[in-house]
């Protein structure tokens, strides 16, 4: 669970508008997913990022939303995300899918991690053969939504990555 609440303050970091928060720079972009670092030095964190470019259902408002991919700190391996601009629903599950795969997340908040952490690294093998990935979630309020992201780009932006320093 640290590991998790250690991406949950990653997450705030990320998307807090305060002055003294670090502002995250992108280093580059690779078609639908860009390589970003926060803070400096031996601090650095770097991850890769998306937006969806399908919402649904088109009549509610979904915030910001964001799918991102985070080298575990200490540790091999990569860890997915979901952030949402909204709450989602406490005891549901967010579910991606990428061709014939689904993969089931945990929401806290805002957030959403791999519910199984040994199935991180099949999820981020089928975001690099995959062409798209869809997830589904269920805001607080009870909303069933669904946003689909690109994955044109995502295996040059995680190559990327992990150079970042």
């Amino acid at each position: 669970m640290s590991i998790k609440t250690c991406a949950l303050a990653i997450s705030i970091a990320l998307l807090s508008t305060s002055a003294f928060a670090a502002q995250p720079n992108r280093i580059k972009q690779f078609d639908a997913w860009g390589v970003y670092s926060y803070g400096a030095g031996t601090a650095k964190n770097c991850y890769v990022l998306s937006v969806p470019v399908q919402q649904q259902p088109a009549s509610v408002s979904h915030g910001d939303n964001f799918f991102l991919v985070a080298p575990q700190t200490g540790q091999s391996g990569l860890m997915p995300q979901a952030i949402m601009g909204y709450s989602l629903k406490e005891g549901s599950k967010l579910t991606v899918t990428i061709g014939g795969d689904t993969f089931t997340m945990i929401p806290k908040e805002n957030a959403a991690w791999v519910r199984d952490p040994q199935r991180e690294p099949e999820l981020v093998a089928a975001m690099r053969g995959g062409s798209d990935m869809t997830v589904k979630a269920i805001s607080a309020r009870g909303t069933d939504t669904s946003y689909t992201y690109s994955l044109k780009g995502v295996s040059a932006a995680l190559s990327a990555v992990s150079n970042c320093r």
